[in-house]
């Protein structure tokens, strides 16, 4: 298709309809939702230890236990998006998860954390295929990341709204952390309502979609395969590229999530309370970075630049935008920490929007599902040897993490350079 073409599609599509956004901003409610669930754990973490005796250890399995079923959830889960479609895989992996966070509020041991957390951690695993798989259905390649960056953006909306949320229940409303537990549980029913009643693929909404609409989303190429196995797609290098860039930089997120808050109490002597400004101002940093990564490589795409280059270049950028994270360690100017800190959590988000696009680039949308959960098992056993490292390094170090943030600045650019080794052009797959 001719650019001049192109364009003249995009202008008739922002005429004719907008009802795909709405998808996106159910998406973002979504996304919002999972993200208060997975945190609110940590936040009531110094509580539950005073109150249930919990030794750190104790509380390392009960992490640990979510992890690794979040990262073994996202084989299944997303072989399930793919087996039955996002409106009814997603419907039972937010039934899953939102059991698992209200069966938090009946525990009493360490054993039933755990399990709770296993049972929220395999239904969490469900809602990046489930939100791929969706923008995949509801838009076309050019506006694919930019509607996943506004997406991808709600997961640190999710981290800030936690501690204004437990305040409500247990400040406000006066509430134990086991009827928080529980009451919190109806965001997860609320959104399972809204999800069954507002999600469905664009045909099926021929009233609400025009016709205009529904030629734009669909005006890319058809699929010359309908659908791939999952025995098929663990053997294309095409999903090993996009699930060892998962592997590589995954680790940055969950390091930045569970580790930031230490490295502020240590390194600038401040306490919680103190620090939950600086949060802030990192995560919405890291906001503009996961809308500008999706918004410039739908862009460029959209200029006539071909995914490939859109795509990689945006990821390259996105890398360098990381490379902060070197002069952090040693700052006497916590601010100047802050601003250093969210430039590079903006680098990742921006990274993440990119590479989360990838698999609808290259294969048939009933097999997105099963990529983005190789790529999502293949991140979590990342997060884990991440963790452990995390660890070790700062007991070797006295607590210093220069070695740490250095290698974080080094995964990005090593990531990009496996998916141009393993997929050059981002091809689509091909089946004989």
């Amino acid at each position: 298709m001719a650019i001049g073409a192109q364009g003249v599609i995009a202008t008739a599509a922002a005429r004719v309809g907008r009802y795909r956004w709405s998808i996106v901003a159910l998406l973002f409610f979504a996304t919002t939702v999972n993200y208060i669930d997975r945190t609110m754990l940590g936040l009531l973490a110094p509580l539950l230890t005073k109150e249930l005796g919990w030794t750190e250890n104790d509380y390392g399995n009960i992490v640990t236990a979510f992890q690794a079923a979040y990262a073994c959830g996202f084989l299944l889960m997303g072989w399930l998006v793919d087996r039955f479609g996002p409106k009814v895989g997603y419907a039972i992996a937010i039934s899953i998860w939102t059991i698992g966070h209200v069966a938090h509020g009946f525990a009493t041991s360490v054993v039933s954390f755990m399990l709770a957390r296993i049972v929220l951690g395999t239904g969490e695993a469900g809602h990046f295929p489930s939100v791929v798989r969706a923008s995949s259905e509801w838009f076309p390649q050019k506006e694919r990341a930019y509607a996943i960056g506004w997406v991808n953006s709600a997961t640190t909306i999710g981290v800030i709204l936690t501690a204004p949320t437990l305040w409500i229940f247990m400040t406000w409303l006066g509430v134990g952390w086991r009827e928080t537990f529980i009451y919190t549980g109806g965001f997860g029913a609320i959104l399972l309502v809204l999800w069954l009643l507002r999600y469905s693929n664009p045909r099926e909404r021929k009233g609400a979609v025009s016709d205009g609409e529904l030629a734009w989303i669909e005006h890319d190429p058809p699929e010359v395969i309908e659908k791939l196995g999952w025995s098929r797609v663990v053997r294309t290098r095409e999903a090993w590229a996009f699930a060892i860039g998962k592997f590589l930089t995954d680790p940055v997120w969950f390091l930045m999530l569970f580790w930031l808050p230490k490295y502020f109490s240590a390194t600038y002597k401040v306490d919680l309370k103190v620090v939950l400004l600086p949060m802030i101002i990192m995560y919405l940093l890291s906001d503009a970075g996961s809308i500008a990564g999706g918004w410039l490589s739908s862009k460029l795409i959209e200029r006539g630049r071909t995914p490939n280059f859109a795509r990689k270049v945006t990821m390259l950028a996105s890398g360098v935008c990381v490379l902060p994270l070197l002069f952090v360690t040693g700052l006497a100017n916590m601010w100047l920490a802050v601003v250093l800190i969210g430039i590079a959590l903006a680098g990742h988000q921006s990274f993440s929007s990119n590479i989360l696009s990838l698999p609808p680039d290259m294969f048939p949308k009933r097999a997105v599902g099963s990529v983005i959960g190789l790529g999502g098992f293949c991140g979590g056993i990342g997060g884990m040897i991440m963790a452990k490292s995390t660890g070790l390094v700062l007991d070797a170090t006295n607590g210093n993490y220069t070695m740490i943030f250095a290698a974080c600045t080094v995964v990005y650019f090593l990531a990009v350079a496996v998916i141009h080794l393993l997929s050059p052009r981002l091809s689509r797959v091909e089946v004989a």
